[in-house]
């Protein structure tokens, strides 16, 4: 109704110089025509709308070159509804293609983040796998070292053990071999001096001397021998307890490097799948933020917002229906039969 009374109003403050043109809008269909033109014309201008300018230009230009009212008439109702009916469609495509873009942004945009999350919880693994797996290898070259060194010491310790035993058995020999003949030595003369004679009698205070000489030697010799003897079963002993140790040792030493180069090996393959997985959810995040990128250009890098350019399109089928509205005023063919007698009246005087 607003756009009625103002289509009324602006034909009755026409001036002087335009009533040459409304005297040529001789049938309701001229007028009606010629306010819609002026209506769509003012809201491209409003709108700042060049598709509704150039309508508004088809339609003054159907006007010009029509033949008969009637039939342009029905022509610039048909351009109207056909711009109506071109907005409508699209602004029902461009809501559907803003549905499309909410979801897929809203969607895409979770993925990004689930896949982020998960690649930056892979990489914290495959560090801490890594990290542990250097560790237990160098634990293990540790190990080694250590083996490789108790090795050598119980090889130096067999060696010096074997030529202990050597020279033990050689001086053992030496002393037993001296021995048996001191033995031998005091029975003989034992057995000399046990004989009767004057002259054995005669030299018994002499014999007495020499055997108990001879006897301190069996002594010592024996003492000797005793002491090499135990000597060498104290080496033999300290000598297999050290070897105990040491068999001990290496086989907790052996355990120790298969145990941790087996843990070691299977960090490094934890670590190669995560590193796979990781590589794999790279990728399909690279894919993600390709698309995510496309979305964004497609669905946000837009000169004018979705919702300005719903207000306008809104504005302008509205401001398309008032046109028709127009049209079809009765209200307008009235003003308008008043506007031609006062111009009649006006030439007349």
């Amino acid at each position: 109704k607003e756009v009625i009374e103002e289509a009324t109003s602006s034909l009755s403050q026409l001036s002087f110089a335009q009533t040459g043109l409304l005297s040529r809008l001789s049938t309701r269909a001229d007028l009606l025509n010629f306010e819609a033109v002026r209506v769509v014309r003012g809201l491209a201008q409003k709108e700042h709308s060049s598709e509704l300018s150039m309508l508004a230009t088809r339609m003054a230009s159907a006007m010009h070159h029509a033949s008969s009212s009637n039939g342009v008439f029905d022509k610039i109702k048909g351009m109207i509804s056909d711009m109506i009916a071109k907005l409508e469609t699209e602004g029902q495509e461009e809501a559907s293609k803003k549905s499309y873009c909410d979801k897929e942004l809203t969607e895409t945009k979770a993925k990004k983040e689930y896949k982020g999350d998960k690649i930056a919880a892979l990489a914290t693994k495959i560090e801490a796998a890594n990290a542990k797996s250097a560790q237990l290898k160098e634990d293990i070259a540790g190990v080694q070292t250590e083996l490789s060194a108790l090795m050598k010491s119980q090889a130096e310790m067999d060696k010096l053990r074997a030529l202990e035993k050597d020279v033990f058995e050689e001086s053992k020999a030496e002393l037993e071999k001296g021995l048996n003949g001191i033995k031998l030595a005091l029975q003989v003369l034992k057995e000399y001096y046990a004989k009767d004679g004057a002259a054995h009698d005669n030299a018994e205070g002499g014999a007495s001397g020499v055997i108990g000489l001879i006897e301190v030697c069996e002594s010592d010799f024996s003492k000797n021998l005793a002491e090499i003897i135990s000597e060498e079963e104290t080496a033999v002993s300290t000598y297999e307890e050290i070897a105990k140790e040491n068999s001990i040792t290496k086989v907790a030493k052996d355990g120790d490097v298969k145990y941790k180069t087996k843990e070691a090996k299977a960090l490094d393959k934890t670590a190669s799948e995560l590193k796979a997985d990781h590589d794999g959810l790279s990728e399909e995040l690279d894919a993600v933020l390709e698309y995510y990128s496309q979305l964004n250009a497609e669905c946000i890098a837009k000169p004018s917002s979705y919702e300005e350019t719903q207000r306008r399109r809104t504005a302008e089928i509205e401001g398309l229906k008032q046109a028709l509205e127009v049209l079809e005023s009765p209200a307008l063919l009235q003003r308008r039969s008043a506007i031609r007698r006062s111009l009649r009246v006006r030439r007349t005087v």
